[in-house]
């Protein structure tokens, strides 16, 4: 876990996104969950000693952000788009995904549920929470629903997964030009800070990076399609692991997303 400022803590260790959390003077307000529930209860066990959970804010509506839920207690904060796809998640696959990663697990999910938001936002949100500001923006680009949290106190900004950090992106479910307005949103925040949703802490000089890296993905995606390339002719040939690799954890799955977000920019782009 790294101490960020006097009051911000995230973690980029765990296997999936990386959760942080504030300590205020009215109690803690957390951004994500850990996805695995061993992970997860060991976060809440650390967390614990800076005082109870007032508020947890999801920032992205796929389940390593918000699986972890279920273990931690506080209000849920979340877009509107992320509380429709908890609503529609599945327990059962859930369950099976951990049964091939990581069984140990399921005796952790006695009577679990998924947690879905109870506050909503479809564009911004301002909580309150002691003397700490925490401004909830939506940022759409790696899906509709991002949520950056700002907090301006602590010159600290939690991205989502608009910005993976020197790891591959996905972008199965993006909406890339508006992804590339995003970015410039986060760089003019005065932010000394990013929690990027996957990678190593940064800060606003790497934006540039990340925003090029979509920006090739949308050339090179156009491309084929100018030329005529076939999406599966294009699946097979197109990928940008050389650049980045998979996150550690999900490097079987790196030829599969390269042909998920070829998929998908062929869908917007066409």
């Amino acid at each position: 876990m790294a101490k960020i400022t006097a009051n911000v803590y995230a973690e980029t260790g765990f296997r999936g996104c990386n959760p942080g959390f504030v300590v205020t003077r009215e109690g803690v307000v957390m951004i994500d969950t850990p996805q695995m529930p061993a992970d997860a209860i060991k976060w809440r066990d650390e967390i614990a000693q800076y005082g109870p959970v007032r508020y947890l804010i999801n920032t992205e509506p796929h389940g390593d952000h918000f699986s972890g839920n279920y273990f931690f207690e506080g209000t849920v904060v979340g877009h509107e788009g992320t509380r429709e796809a908890i609503l529609a998640a599945s327990v059962e696959q859930l369950k099976e995904r951990l049964r091939q990663t990581d069984p140990e697990s399921l005796a952790l999910l006695k009577d679990y549920r998924y947690r879905p938001p109870t506050i909503t936002l479809s564009q911004r949100l301002t909580l309150y929470v002691g003397e700490h500001t925490f401004q909830l923006i939506n940022i759409p680009g790696h899906t509709p629903y991002q949520v950056a949290v700002y907090i301006p106190e602590e010159r600290v900004v939690f991205t989502s997964d608009n910005v993976f950090y020197k790891v591959q992106a996905w972008l199965h479910q993006a909406l890339p030009y508006q992804w590339l307005d995003s970015l410039k949103l986060l760089e003019e925040l005065e932010a000394d800070v990013l929690v990027p949703g996957h990678g190593k802490l940064c800060d606003r000089s790497y934006i540039p990076e990340m925003r090029a890296f979509v920006q090739d993905w949308i050339d090179t995606v156009k491309a084929a399609i100018k030329q005529g390339i076939s999406l599966e002719e294009a699946q097979d040939k197109i990928s940008f692991l050389d650049r980045y690799p998979m996150e550690g954890g999900s490097e079987p799955m790196g030829q599969q997303v390269q042909r998920w977000n070829v998929a998908r920019l062929y869908e917007v782009l066409q």
